[in-house]
């Protein structure tokens, strides 16, 4: 009877505690705190640390039982559950208890409340799960028209933080967007979707060598969305087959050729020579490759040819800007006519 008496005594003490951790994160959600507040109110309820990590942002959060954030290192957890949201796993939340937990069913009922709550905020606020996005919301973020709230909260409905850096790309590509968002940026935010049918990429991060063979892309700088958009498509436009992927701060004064006007452009005598220059496919390849080098030699060299036949091409290709492309000034003037000729009606 002893033995009976206290088993039904340690069940209504879990009973008691399990109905007491449902109605604390009922209260929380009602009160749609945030992923901070979450955590903060789970530690203390603990009395120990408690932690929240999202997949898709890299976002940690840690807090103490006094309400502050916790200190590294940071130990094992002595419990852990999966946050899930439509039978997807988007992130983790956890217990760092020292020693030997009070009381392992609480712990695992604190957790999976926490789980839950967790999924609910990010379902309502965000970030999205997915790489592709709403493209009004993208273009919303980098619209020179957007006041500074509203693009603040199209980020972060994007899943972008206040405090994360977001690089602006222009793509053209064949592959996928949602594909190529994620090998760009593998593990932190990135979101993709077509604007004004140029893909446009989002990013916390851009790893320069993760672009795939086939894409044209162009990257912004600056620090606000609006004004990066604005330089990757400037980029873009100076993307070849030759130089897939352009960053603005590498255009330097050449990013000037993108605000002349299309009209002067084709009325330039060079322009209009490098016109009737790319009728001829191979006349047009060698005088890229002569521009890109700089160098009858190591054009020769980029197009599989001897040096003599690429001589010969170079002369009949300067008859026709009237000009001698081995001297520095036909270098440089057939240089900016084939950039300012490629930028024509892109």
């Amino acid at each position: 009877m002893e033995a009976l008496a206290l088993r039904l005594s340690q069940l209504d003490s879990l009973a008691e505690g399990a109905i007491r951790i449902v109605m604390f994160y009922d209260t929380l959600m009602r009160r749609r705190v945030d992923l901070p507040a979450l955590a903060r109110a789970s530690a203390v309820l603990a009395e120990c640390v408690a932690g929240i990590r999202l997949h898709g942002t890299g976002q940690v959060i840690r807090m103490s039982p006094d309400g502050t954030g916790a200190s590294a290192p940071v130990p094992p957890p002595s419990c852990t559950a999966p946050i899930t949201l439509d039978d997807e796993e988007i992130g983790v939340v956890w217990l760092e208890r020292p020693g030997t937990p009070g009381s392992p069913e609480l712990d695992a009922l604190l957790l999976d409340r926490l789980a839950i709550a967790s999924a609910s905020v990010v379902e309502r606020y965000g970030p999205a799960r997915t790489t592709m996005a709403d493209p009004a919301l993208v273009e919303l973020a980098i619209s020179a028209d957007c006041d500074e709230a509203s693009r603040a909260r199209a980020l972060r409905l994007l899943g972008f933080a206040a405090a994360l850096p977001v690089r602006v790309v222009a793509v053209r590509s064949q592959l996928p967007l949602d594909q190529l968002g994620g090998l760009l940026c593998p593990g932190r935010p990135v979101k993709a979707a077509l604007v004004a049918e140029v893909g446009v990429i989002l990013a916390a991060r851009v790893e320069p060598g993760s672009f795939p063979a086939g894409v044209r892309a162009g990257i912004g700088t600056a620090d606000r969305p609006d004004r990066s958009w604005r330089e990757a498509r400037t980029a873009l436009r100076f993307s070849t087959a030759r130089r897939p992927v352009v960053h603005y701060d590498g255009l330097g004064a050449l990013a000037l050729l993108a605000q002349v006007p299309q009209d002067a452009a084709r009325d330039n005598a060079d322009v209009a020579a490098v016109a009737r220059i790319a009728t001829s496919p191979e006349d047009l390849e060698t005088l890229e490759a002569y521009c890109a080098t700089g160098s009858l030699r190591r054009a020769a060299d980029l197009l599989h040819l001897h040096h003599s036949s690429v001589a010969r091409r170079l002369e009949q290709i300067g008859r026709t800007f009237g000009i001698a492309l081995t001297e520095p000034t036909g270098l440089m003037r057939a240089g900016l006519a084939l950039t300012a000729w490629r930028l024509l009606d892109d």
